[in-house]
């Protein structure tokens, strides 16, 4: 007798949940320790002529936007391919700090799965 498989949905949403938190949990640590997060910034990014908190908080809210985007379900297409793009591009600009955004990497191709994967049955919005 084999055991009873988990429903595809419960999957879909395990990892929407998991994505979501990745990006929901680095705004809210940034409150608390703007400094260390936004070494991550390119440096292109830092000489802009705006405080880096205020460019911090701000891309918060847009990762706060695009995770509470991915928990909606709806569309999930363009939110994961921003996000894609997003975390790709963190590690990109800092290469150097591989030993900590490796898992970056990984997320990126959880994310860039959720563009592709099929959604549950009874969604059909998928762009």
């Amino acid at each position: 007798m084999s055991p009873t498989p988990i429903p595809y949905t419960t999957g879909f949403l395990l990892l929407r949940l998991g994505v979501a938190f990745a990006f929901i949990y680095p705004p809210i640590a940034a409150i608390s320790d703007p400094v260390s997060w936004a070494s991550y910034f390119p440096r292109f990014v830092s000489a802009l002529p705006i405080d880096t908190t205020i460019l911090l908080h701000a891309f918060g809210v847009l990762e706060v936007v695009l995770a509470l985007w991915i928990l909606s379900g709806k569309r999930l297409r363009v939110p994961a391919i921003v996000m894609t793009i997003l975390l790709l591009g963190i590690v990109l600009f800092n290469l150097s700090d591989l030993s900590v955004l490796f898992r970056d990497v990984a997320l990126a191709f959880a994310t860039l799965s959720l563009a592709f994967l099929p959604t549950p049955a009874g969604d059909s919005k998928r762009a």
